[in-house]
């Protein structure tokens, strides 16, 4: 099976040197030194990549038979893609690749089918579910624990606790702004009598969605 895990951006420096947007949660096991990559478009690859650093926290790779600036920029814009076992699972067990997402039924606490899960999106700090409704319409839900409890994959289902409002616009809380001065002076008081606040944490993905707390 074929998993997008980079694409190419600008040559950097004069010898072939490329940057990459990682889109993978295994970089050292998908881009690095020996592994042969296919591309997108294929004429381009396949490419083999002959070292690898990071320079100012970007990754920079450099390939087999790319040995200057013009072949380097030449190759801006290709997307890399590894061939990986269908049954390989990340070592996260909070971590799924997106061919194991795509297709669940997406179902509330108590069964009701809200839809299809039919895309992950990758965003910097969060994932997002695509749920695709029986009437054709989306809905996008925050990969995090707190609203998708439950990943199913051997009953091919994703169990979401959606807050008010996420589903059904017309569930929707409004907060008035006398109400939304009130919960501040509430929020600043509890915060007042407590060591610290906690969050939802989110983390990005590239071939593989992670939930946040």
């Amino acid at each position: 099976m074929q998993l997008v895990v980079g694409k190419i951006g600008r040559a950097h420096g004069i010898r072939g040197d490329v940057s990459v947007e990682v889109r993978t949660d295994e970089p050292e096991l998908r881009l690095g030194p020996g592994a042969v990559l296919s591309t997108d478009p294929a004429t381009v690859g396949p490419l083999t990549i002959e070292s690898g650093k990071v320079h100012s926290g970007r990754l920079l790779l450099r390939f087999a038979g790319v040995n200057d600036r013009n072949a380097a920029e030449a190759l801006r814009g290709t997307m890399l893609i590894a061939e990986i076992d269908p049954e390989d699972r990340p070592e996260d067990p909070e971590e799924f690749y997106d061919h194991q997402l795509i297709g669940l039924d997406v179902v509330l606490l108590d069964g009701t089918l809200v839809g299809e899960l039919s895309e992950v999106v990758h965003l910097p700090y969060q994932d997002l579910l695509t749920v695709t409704r029986p009437d054709g319409t989306e809905v996008l839900v925050p990969f995090v624990t707190r609203i998708v409890p439950t990943i199913d994959l051997e009953n091919q289902r994703a169990v979401i606790d959606p807050p008010p409002g996420l589903i059904d616009p017309a569930e929707a809380v409004v907060v008035r702004s006398d109400d939304a001065s009130g919960a501040e002076e509430a929020s600043e008081e509890e915060g007042s009598e407590e060591d610290g606040s906690v969050g939802d944490g989110f983390e990005g993905a590239g071939d593989s969605g992670a939930r946040g707390e």
